[in-house]
């Protein structure tokens, strides 16, 4: 680490809330070192003094300087506490509403109020704006109450013709210019977006023309001569280029699953074929990533239209479905889908084709406008929340010079693209299918887009070989606790493989299962149905291989096993590592092997997601919302709930910020009586505005003596008389349930990509008429970092490790802990240095992104 990066970056290493990140390198002797250098940060010169004299240019006076981590001074970690002193903020949602959009209003009003901001609220979108009068009105922290587990948008949306026009354009502006507000936050789709840009494209004008008719002063005109405008897409469609989720998607999908999953059960009861048809508008988005959610024969998507012989291929594909014992069919359609040469295919038109030409009881679900509304997801709520926070910090950061942005998604990193780059290759998807160029407008839909369509192609068109000849044999297994999303994982990898030529044997019971020879062949109909099932199928066991190396090695010999694909959690990346220390005995353990990581903690090294969290997560969200509801009824009374997780503190930290949670207790951030104390105190303050409720989550093993009992009772002391207390242990509910349609995605695409990469694998270990693979990248995890899924090799990622705990060593989510408490109104400080950093589309476009 160079000198001139330690000038900004000194002493404060992961330090957020005014508390230290827990590392395995950090002794108490050092955290307390910290701690005192918070209370008492050193000057510039005294930290540059301690730098020439240090021997370890990763340490200053013995406390790790992590690479990679950006340190602020203590004027730079106050300096977002005053960012929006003397500033005015409105937001607006406009078009279509979309469930997230509250919890996004919600961070940018208590955001903006955090760092000084004045945040107004415009009613009804852009009419509100046009209008003027109560239609803008101040927010208030306590305003935004209640607010993230409502549908829709709280502060109204409509379509505005007079925004269209410069006339409406002009009282908007004097509207804003009145109330001294120069920041506009708008939460809607392209069309709304390009309104906004449209409009501070004029504003200079637009002021002109309003000083001169005497509407407004010189001074007037002087303090608001430039407006900032951040866009945040809040869209089901999931149409708009440049982010791979807008607000709203993954709730729509929530709303469709539900429904298809109860199709199901009907459909194979009187063995119907059911046609759904679902929003999208121009977008085949939320028809595509239905039909891999619910394994779906068909799907019809505006991007991608079907070849002209599309009625033989359906009704042959549906056939074969029948053939091989299945006793429904759900085909999906896109509203906006068509034919090759533009003719809609309508949901009508499809059921009319089957019921002639095969004669099956075919019935049509038009889904509508319930795809909009319900309870938004954990996943809107968290992204919400986390594009209006960084809304906030682009507005006030920008200058006269700053182009209008959109903040949006990559991955799990959030980026500032030019709204308007965003706008225009929009537009260009929309103008290639209209020019029947649909090869391009799948590349424009962007990497996700392209990944999905190419898996369901995989997983819905291609027909197993029959003959297995020259194929190889992979096995498929369980491992550790079960989470929802294991079995689409695994009839991903199965017919992925059966697709390969491949020979697919399933293990029961993880490594016990292995040892004992509970192995079978699946073929294609073996997992029909299981993408929606919770649980795990195949059995699962945290028994890890070791003690059983010969039983081991013995069945893979027996069953010709040549490579082993593993779903599951710590246990079987810890199981993964014995395998590959046990090749040193036994060359049957030399095989390939990836690791597809699979738990509700979400702790598996070399992943920043696991398959089944966002379902544990989405469990924790609607008990939350529940006890929320018993606790605004009774008035003054908190909330104690104890999430699972280990040693990790995904689950609370997460669920804490979907849910709207006053404090949330994590492992990685060591806590003190001193802090339940100032947490006590923080209830009672609330406790005396009209918000009287609490809520607080504990991670199971946070701390080995501040039980949730123990929290509990020091609650329900320090409480007696201002608030009562309640607690709540979820337990094993969090492991259960059907998938979410994110688990149900991510599961399948994992699993597809696993199984590539396997096949590639063997073939590349092939020696001598057997398979030897030795090399440390032939047993890898399979994880998500940032942008894309990659594979590490087991052994590389044990420096990252915390085995005494089972948690990475880093992990990226500590980062939005700050967020989750200044959104409860702690008095903390912001790091602002981690901030979304701007960027251009076309370098997005690049990345591989997954979601």
């Amino acid at each position: 680490m160079h000198k001139e990066e330690l000038h900004l970056k000194f002493f404060m290493c992961v330090i957020q809330s005014r508390q230290l990140v827990r590392t395995p390198q950090r002794t108490a002797e050092e955290a307390s070192t910290c701690s005192m250098l918070i209370q008492k940060p050193p000057s510039k010169t005294d930290a540059l003094k301690s730098l020439d004299t240090m021997d370890d240019p990763d340490t200053v006076e013995g406390i790790p300087i992590f690479k990679n981590e950006w340190i602020m001074t203590h004027e730079e970690h106050h300096a977002a506490k005053t960012l929006g002193v003397g500033k005015a903020i409105a937001v607006l949602t406009s078009g279509g509403d979309a469930q997230g959009m509250n919890a996004a209003v919600r961070a940018v009003v208590r955001v903006g109020i955090y760092t000084g901001a004045r945040v107004f609220f415009v009613h009804e979108g852009y009419q509100g704006l046009v209008d003027g009068g109560d239609n803008i009105r101040e927010a208030t922290w306590e305003s935004v109450s209640m607010m993230l587990q409502l549908g829709g948008t709280v502060i109204g949306s409509a379509r505005c013709k007079d925004f269209r026009e410069r006339e409406g354009r002009l009282r908007a502006a004097h509207n804003l210019v009145k109330r001294g507000i120069t920041n506009l936050c708008v939460i809607g789709g392209d069309g709304s977006l390009t309104g906004a840009d449209t409009f501070r494209s004029e504003w200079s004008d637009l002021l002109s023309d309003l000083q001169k008719s005497g509407k407004i002063t010189a001074e007037e005109a002087a303090k608001s001569r430039y407006l900032n405008i951040v866009g945040l897409v809040g869209s089901i469609d999931n149409d708009f280029c440049g982010t791979d989720m807008t607000i709203g998607t993954d709730s729509a999908l929530h709303r469709i699953m539900e429904i298809v999953d109860a199709i199901t059960t009907t459909a194979q009861s009187h063995q119907r074929t059911f046609v759904l048809e679902v929003m999208g508008r121009h977008c085949g988005y939320l028809a595509l990533v239905t039909s891999l959610s619910c394994g779906a024969d068909w799907v019809f998507i505006p991007e991608c239209p079907p070849d002209d012989d599309w009625e033989e291929h359906l009704c042959r594909r549906l056939s074969e479905t029948r053939n091989r014992g299945s006793r429904l069919n759900i085909i999906i359609v896109a509203e906006g889908a068509i034919d090759r040469n533009g003719k809609p295919i309508s949901s009508e038109d499809i059921k009319n084709l089957v019921v002639k030409r095969l004669g099956y009881d075919t019935r049509v679900t038009v889904l509508g406008h319930v795809q909009r509304g319900g309870t938004p997801s954990a996943f809107d709520r968290i992204l919400g929340s986390r594009m209006g926070v960084e809304a906030v910090m682009a507005l006030l950061e920008g200058t006269p010079d700053t182009p209008a942005c959109v903040v949006s998604l990559s991955g799990n990193q959030a980026v500032r693209l030019p709204l308007m780059e965003c706008v225009q290759v929009t537009k260009d998807v929309t103008k290639a299918m209209d020019e029947r160029r649909f090869d391009e407008a799948l590349k424009l839909r962007g990497r996700s887009f392209m990944n999905n369509w190419e898996v369901y192609k995989l997983l819905a068109h291609v027909r197993p070989p029959v003959s297995k000849s020259g194929s190889y044999t992979v096995a498929v297994m369980n491992v550790g606790a079960p989470a929802a999303g294991m079995n689409a994982a695994v009839r991903s990898t199965v017919r992925i493989g059966l697709i390969q030529g491949n020979r697919v044997l399933v293990v029961h019971d993880g490594f016990e299962g292995l040892a004992r020879g509970q192995i079978e062949e699946a073929g294609w109909s073996y997992v029909g149905g299981w993408t929606g099932q919770g649980g795990s199928k195949l059995g699962t066991k945290r028994t890890l291989p070791k003690k059983s190396f010969e039983q081991i090695s013995a069945n893979i010999t027996k069953f010709n096993i040549q490579g082993l694909v593993i779903i599951g959690g710590f246990e079987a990346y810890t199981g993964g590592l014995e395998l590959m220390e046990g090749r040193k005995q036994y060359d049957e353990l030399c095989i390939p092997f990836v690791v597809i990581p699979a738990t509700v903690s979400n702790n598996v090294p070399g992943s920043d997601f696991s398959v089944g969290t966002d379902t544990a997560l989405n469990t924790i969200c609607m008990t939350c919302d529940r006890i929320k509801q018993s606790a605004a009824g009774t008035k003054r009374r908190v909330f104690i709930i104890e999430t699972m997780g280990g040693y990790c503190g995904y689950l609370a930290t997460m669920a804490g910020l979907a849910a709207g949670a006053d404090a949330a207790y994590i492992f990685e951030e060591p806590f003190t009586i001193r802090d339940l104390q100032v947490n006590v105190e923080h209830l009672v303050q609330k406790m005396k505005t009209t918000v009287k409720r609490g809520l607080v989550l504990r991670n199971e093993k946070c701390n080995e003596n501040y039980t949730t009992d123990f929290i509990f009772n020091l609650y329900s002391e320090e409480g007696k008389g201002i608030f009562d207390s309640r607690k709540n242990v979820l337990g094993h509910m969090q492991q259960g349930g059907s998938p979410t349609p994110f688990d149900r995605n991510f599961a399948t695409k994992m699993g597809a990509k696993a199984m590539n990469w396997m096949s590639g694998k063997i073939k590349e270990s092939y020696r001598n008429g057997r398979i030897f693979a030795n090399t440390p990248d032939s047993g890898c995890v399979l994880g998500m970092r940032k942008r894309a899924l990659v594979f590490q090799p087991v052994t590389e990622l044990k420096e990252q490790t915390d085995f005494e705990h089972r948690i990475p060593k880093e992990q990226w989510w500590l980062k939005l802990r700050p967020i989750l408490k200044i959104l409860a109104k702690y008095e903390i400080d912001l790091d602002t240095s981690e901030h979304a950093h701007f960027e251009h589309v076309s370098r997005k476009r690049s990345g591989e992104a997954t979601i």
